[in-house]
């Protein structure tokens, strides 16, 4: 089984989220929306028809997202299968925090890692069917 294919998002606290995306957008040239993020485009090597993309998001400082973790930033991976993925990751006792969620843009999971990082796993929609591209 294929596990992680791909980065799906970079999300981390900021104790003001205006001023380091103001800070990001002068220096770097990262052009956040008005949601508080950006989305980074790009194609699939061995499917040039599928576009994907990366979410890099700022979230305030006091965001409850990113619970139980104590962590002040969150990694997403994207994946091919996450229930069967979970299913696995379950059996070899990795923690899952909750159920697998479904969204109008695929499937979500989070998992602790061996620091206690959420981690959150996206099995996306095919690009055709996915409402942010």
């Amino acid at each position: 089984m294929k596990r992680v294919t791909g980065v799906g998002g970079v999300f981390f606290k900021s104790g003001d989220p205006e001023r380091t995306l103001e800070w990001y957008r002068t220096h770097l040239g990262i052009d956040s929306d008005d949601w508080g993020g950006f989305v980074f485009q790009w194609r699939h090597r061995e499917q040039p028809e599928e576009i994907g993309y990366t979410v890099w998001s700022a979230f305030p400082e006091d965001s409850k997202h990113f619970d139980p973790s104590q962590q002040p930033f969150m990694v997403n991976y994207r994946v091919d299968n996450l229930v069967e993925l979970i299913a696995a990751l379950e059996e070899e006792g990795v923690e899952v925090c909750g159920e697998v969620e479904e969204h109008e843009n695929g499937k979500f999971a989070w998992i602790l890692d061996t620091d206690g990082r959420k981690v959150e796993l996206w099995e996306p929609l095919p690009s055709a069917e996915d409402p942010y591209v």
